[in-house]
């Protein structure tokens, strides 16, 4: 299954913040349509909420597919790493499709992709690889 743009922007951590996982809840079955609905295996307890616009969050595995995929793309110098710029212009692109109204020489996108790639770059080598943008993404998903 090929995981869009738009469903790897829902997922897009806000630095600093990691996104619960939304309640999933099996279906009634056909056979007995009495039975109440349970929390589907892994769902989130009661205490985590949903997010707030009802959005289907992608799994990890969507989202390192997304990665595996599109990667190459904002790899501009073909090194297997995203430089800051490289990262901040895939980041810009991913929130531009969820806020239109983002301007990536805004100095609020500039100051949020600074603080993203800081807590993307784990290893603090001043890139980001796949499997640090693959871990930041996925920040939140259970």
């Amino acid at each position: 299954m090929m995981v869009s743009a738009p469903v790897l922007a829902q997922v897009a951590p806000t630095p600093a913040q990691t996104t619960p996982a939304a309640p999933q809840t099996a279906p009634a079955t056909a056979a007995d349509p009495t039975q109440t609905a349970q929390p589907a295996a892994g769902a989130a307890t009661p205490t985590q909420a949903a997010p707030a616009d009802g959005q289907v969050q992608a799994t990890g595995s969507q989202i390192a597919q997304v990665v595996d995929t599109q990667f190459p793309t904002y790899d501009k110098d073909g090194d297997g790493k995203l430089n800051k710029t490289e990262f901040g212009q895939w980041m810009v692109a991913l929130k531009s499709q969820t806020d239109p109204s983002t301007k990536a020489d805004a100095p609020a996108t500039k100051k949020w992709v600074g603080t993203a790639f800081a807590q993307a770059d784990t290893d603090k080598d001043k890139e980001v690889s796949k499997t640090e943008l693959t871990g930041f993404l996925s920040q939140g998903q259970g």
